[in-house]
C-alpha cells in the first residue's frame, strides 16, 4: 500500500497549515484540534485513529515509542521530523515523502528526517 491510500489523523503538534494542504492534495485528514481532542493522551489518539483506520501524522516520538515498545495498535504513524518549524519546511517533507511513495503495510511507523534538502525515510514495519 502507499501513504496516499490511507485517512490521517493530524496530531496537535501538526500545523493547520498542513493538514489544509494535505486536504487539497485529496487526502482524507482528521485534525486532533479541530475535533477538540487537545490534551488527550497519545494513546487514546492511537486508539481514536484505529477505530478510524487511520494513520497518525505527528512530530512527537512519543506515538512510536508507545507502538514499538508499549505494543500499542496502530494502523500507521507518520512521523515527521524535525517538527515545530515553519510549515512549509514540513509540506516540503511530505512532499519529497510522496516523490518516494514507499511501500507501507500496516502496522508501520515512518520516521521521514529531513536535513536542507535531503529527506531520509525509514519504515518500520511492526508485528500485527
Amino acid at each position: 500500500m502507499k501513504l496516499r491510500d490511507f485517512g490521517m489523523l493530524t496530531d496537535e503538534n501538526v500545523d493547520p497549515d498542513v493538514v489544509v494542504e494535505l486536504r487539497s492534495r485529496g487526502f482524507d485528514v482528521g485534525d486532533v484540534c479541530e475535533n477538540g481532542w487537545q490534551g488527550r493522551t497519545d494513546a487514546e489518539l492511537l486508539r481514536q485513529a484505529v477505530a478510524e483506520g487511520r494513520i497518525v501524522v505527528t512530530h512527537d516520538s512519543d506515538f512510536g515509542t508507545l507502538a514499538i515498545l508499549g505494543g500499542e495498535p496502530v494502523v500507521g504513524i507518520l512521523y515527521l521530523r524535525p517538527g515545530h518549524i515553519d510549515p512549509q519546511f514540513t509540506i516540503d517533507t511530505i512532499d519529497t515523502l510522496l516523490q518516494a511513495d514507499p511501500e507501507v503495510d500496516p502496522p508501520f511507523v515512518l520516521v521521514a528526517r529531513r536535513s536542507g534538502t535531503t529527506v531520509s525515510i525509514r519504515v518500520r514495519h511492526l508485528s500485527p
